[in-house]
């Protein structure tokens, strides 16, 4: 047994500018990686060449409660499959209690559980030990626990601070990674709310519309969602085929995997192969990086290709090539990459007619146009009109904080008559402008656009003249006020700050039926 600590024969300024090295070492060490198992490690070696240390180890408390080792120097093994519950042994009495413990040797402790093989447990050599708490807050995250060479009379006060500062610089990589695992936790909830938002939202009674049309629609994308077969939407500009794609994937076995849409006619036809397929480091001027295409990042789940009827013949033929064998090379690159994504694509272009101008390849068509779904134009199916109408209403109300509840029988008659060339999207454009507009609780014909109000090619509203414009409002304003008041005329005058006289001369002179709105 030696029985001088070498440490002791130094000056108090040499210990010092010693101590003050490993301490700024160890600080160095645990702030080059996010990797906490690399951190501590570094830190304890540092420990271990310049401080004597026989073995040193962390204890990570874990959400369960229990100190779990994380990182050791200087036993016969390495394993991390060790643990202390709070209040077992000195390691767990000094989680426990937030205070450090000094034993001055091991042997005549009961306490003190080894629970790790120590590489110098052969020759039994007397041991001192000291297990100081990780802290942050009074909240102890971790126990450092070292072993030193027995020295009689050795007085541990300096070296009790010291551990106790080498513990507080192992906090930061400790905190940081709970910090990650906070934020992991949190991202991975968040991305399981959205899922679970994604597939209600896209649930099939979510879409809006009982016409004869959207029920064969709806029956389609039931039929088709169960399995991995190529979809092929059509219809005009406006009609919501990106939504339909978006049922039929959140519908579908692969809803738990993403969904990438991809605007075939807004990327420039230099960079689409490089966004369908990735790209590798140095393949063209910027490339600085390698970077994964979206038919990559869709693995395992659909890829929509909007407006396919705008792709260049030279696209075209990488796709086909792709739909062909379901692999492709990144840009640049040579390795084949093999995906399994599903491909709905949709387009307002008639494609036949590509076709026989040669502007769209008849084999691309035929690997596309397995299962067809044609989606009406809203001047189609008329009886949705008010369903989508009134859906768009409350929602942008909610969203403009406004109490705006309904929509007035003229401005539904409006909205009927309108031949809506930009389908569901113009019909969802023209009623967010009019709650924009509305300071009341009722969307009027005048809240509606210009283009429905004044369009001469849309029949929407026939000339008038002055007197007949505000007749016609004044009626309006008067079968509003007797819809409220289900048809009491009385009610009805206060409302509007009118005579019951008068009302009742102008609902002759229109010739109002009082009794419809009596119910």
């Amino acid at each position: 047994m030696n029985d001088a600590d070498p440490l002791a024969q130094k000056s108090d300024s040499d210990l010092l500018n010693i101590k003050l090295s490993i301490l700024i070492e160890m600080n160095q060490a645990v702030s080059r990686s996010l990797n906490l198992n690399e951190s501590l490690k570094a830190a304890l070696h540092i420990l271990f060449k310049s401080y004597d240390i026989k073995t040193g180890a962390v204890f990570v408390l874990t959400d369960e409660s229990l100190l779990q080792l994380q990182s050791a120097i200087g036993y016969a093994k390495e394993t991390t499959d060790i643990s202390y519950t709070l209040g077992e042994g000195i390691i767990g009495r000094v989680a426990e209690t937030g205070r450090t413990i000094v034993v001055t040797r091991v042997s005549q402790e009961p306490l003190f559980r080894n629970k790790l093989a120590s590489w110098n447990q052969q020759s039994n050599e007397e041991l001192s030990f000291i297990a100081a708490p990780i802290a942050m807050d009074q909240k102890v995250l971790g126990v450092l626990a070292i072993t030193l060479p027995y020295y009689e009379g050795r007085s541990f006060e300096n070296t009790e601070k010291f551990i106790q500062l080498a513990a507080s610089a192992l906090l930061q990589p400790i905190r940081l990674r709970n910090e990650i695992e906070l934020e992991r936790e949190r991202l991975l909830n968040e991305n399981l709310v959205l899922k679970h938002r994604l597939q209600e939202e896209f649930r099939f009674d979510r879409i809006i519309g009982n016409s004869h049309a959207m029920r064969e629609v709806y029956e389609m994308v039931a039929q088709v969602s169960q399995g991995n077969t190529t979809v092929l939407i059509r219809g005009e500009s406006g009609t919501g085929k990106e939504l339909i794609a978006q049922a039929i994937h959140y519908n579908s076995p692969r809803k738990d995997h993403p969904f990438i849409s991809i605007n075939c006619a807004a990327i420039p036809e230099t960079l689409i192969e490089s966004e369908f397929f990735g790209h590798e480091k140095g393949a063209f001027t910027g490339a600085s990086a390698t970077k994964k295409g979206r038919f990559e990042m869709a693995q395992n789940g659909t890829v929509f290709l909007d407006e396919i009827g705008d792709l260049s013949p030279m696209t075209q033929v990488k796709l086909l090539r792709f739909l062909q064998e379901k692999e492709f090379e990144r840009v640049g690159g040579t390795q084949k990459i093999k995906v399994d994504v599903r491909i709905i694509a949709a387009t307002n272009a008639d494609l036949e007619q590509r076709m026989e101008t040669n502007d769209f390849r008849e084999d691309l068509y035929y690997r596309l146009n397995v299962f067809s779904i044609f989606l009406p134009p809203l001047r189609e199916r008329k009886t949705d009109i008010l369903l989508l109408a009134d859906h768009f209403m409350l929602k942008f109300a909610r969203q403009q904080g406004k109490s705006v509840r309904r929509i007035s029988t003229p401005a539904i008659d409006m909205l009927m008559r309108y031949h809506w060339p930009g389908n569901v999207r113009e019909l969802e454009n023209c009623i967010e402008r009019a709650v924009i507009v509305c300071q009341e609780q009722v969307i009027h014909s005048y809240h509606l656009p210009p283009t429905l109000q004044t369009a001469e090619s849309s029949n929407t509203m026939p000339r008038h003249s002055l007197d007949e414009a505000v007749s016609k409002y004044e009626k309006e304003l008067i079968e509003d006020a007797l819809k409220s008041t289900r048809g009491n005329q009385t009610q009805a005058a206060r409302l509007l700050d009118a005579t019951e006289r008068i009302i009742g001369y102008k609902i002759k002179k229109y010739g109002i039926r009082v009794k419809h709105f009596k119910r």
